[in-house]
């Protein structure tokens, strides 16, 4: 009986031992495997490393981008991690999200999981003013390292992305809405550009000329609203500058618009803005030189905001074909009917503001 009771007593030992050295082993592996998922850095070395996750990615690749970017110590340990979330004590699967993300390399994995998780992306605000061109967007974006000035001016001409969105022409010029943008640092100028022309179209959609219409069909009213919107100071004045171009164009003359001179010196002569307009600078061999041609340009010289793509499509009717600037300081215009009142209106404001110095 002894004989036997020693026996089970050793054989119970042996179990238990080998219980033990089990759970032992299991400790040590899940203590490497949370050590694993351990920030790399600590506070006082650590760096911030902006991150681009790609969409539709797997949770691998994801590992092995965070890896590359020293971030993690195992993309096999986040991998775990993220497939098996009782391991580190979540309920779900994380869904992680595309985008750029700014993290702090003394953020550990799950750490980093969460915030892909919650899609709270690392942007830039970018401001980008009416009546601008490509390529001082291009300048603005590339001064708040959106991306590079030079990939979003060859965007803005990239055919596929013209055809996409059926623009009739060889750049986005005039279809890249301004407004104020949230921007992650270095996007792809395409992805850039897109949203821009997402924006336009949306925005556009709300006044009753454009929408449903194809880009063909108003393109010549964009290009006019591109003119306008070079030349109007206040708003209220949009619609009767747009009704000066309107006659102009209605009866055959010329829209003598100094918008579209600036356009040829700066962006087609790559010179810088003219203080003043010469006589010269009318004579220029230009389709762009609304004082030699009685026609609209052949594409749009800026990118217009809604005031000018409002007015352009919707001018006010009036019989004034001249405007001349005479108030200053209020950004107001003279509107005349005939040559001599445009010019009598001219004469009287020189007089004024010579008398005013």
């Amino acid at each position: 009986m002894k004989k036997n009771k020693s026996k089970k007593n050793k054989f119970f030992s042996f179990i238990f031992s080998c219980f033990g050295c089990v759970i032992l082993a299991f400790l040590a592996c899940f203590l490497a495997f949370r050590l694993s998922l351990a920030a790399p850095d600590s506070k006082a070395s650590a760096k911030q490393v902006r991150l681009e996750i790609p969409s539709g990615v797997s949770i691998s690749r994801i590992g092995e981008i965070l890896v590359d970017n020293g971030l993690i110590r195992s993309d096999r340990a986040f991998y775990i991690a993220a497939r098996f979330p009782f391991l580190s004590f979540r309920k779900t699967v994380p869904v992680m999200k595309s985008g750029y993300y700014n993290v702090n390399s003394s953020m550990g994995a799950l750490e980093i999981m969460d915030l892909l998780e919650s899609g709270l992306q690392d942007y830039t605000r970018v401001v980008i003013p009416e009546g601008l061109t490509v390529r001082k967007i291009a300048s603005i974006l590339e001064n708040n390292e959106i991306c590079q000035a030079g990939d979003f001016v060859a965007a803005a001409c990239d055919a596929a992305l013209l055809e996409k969105y059926s623009i009739p022409a060889e750049t986005f010029e005039g279809f890249l809405f301004p407004d104020t943008y949230f921007f992650a640092p270095g996007m792809k100028a395409g992805d850039v550009l897109e949203i821009m022309v997402e924006s336009f179209f949306d925005k556009v959609s709300g006044i009753p000329y454009y929408s449903g219409k194809s880009p063909a069909s108003f393109y010549e009213t964009l290009v006019l609203a591109s003119i306008i919107e070079r030349e109007y100071r206040v708003a209220d004045e949009a619609p009767l500058i747009a009704s000066v171009f309107r006659n102009r164009i209605e009866a055959g003359a010329g829209l003598y618009s100094c918008a579209t001179i600036e356009y040829i010196i700066t962006e087609i002569q790559g010179k810088p803005h003219p203080d003043v307009i010469t006589y010269d600078d009318l004579k220029i061999d230009s389709p762009y030189n609304t004082y030699k041609w009685a026609a609209l340009p052949p594409t749009p010289i800026s990118n217009p905001g809604l005031v000018a793509l409002r007015a352009a499509a919707e001018p006010a009717k009036t019989d004034y074909f001249y405007f001349t600037l005479t108030d200053s300081s209020a950004g107001k215009h003279t509107f005349s009917k005939s040559f001599n009142a445009h010019v009598k209106a001219g004469t009287q404001f020189k007089t004024k503001k010579s008398g005013s110095n």
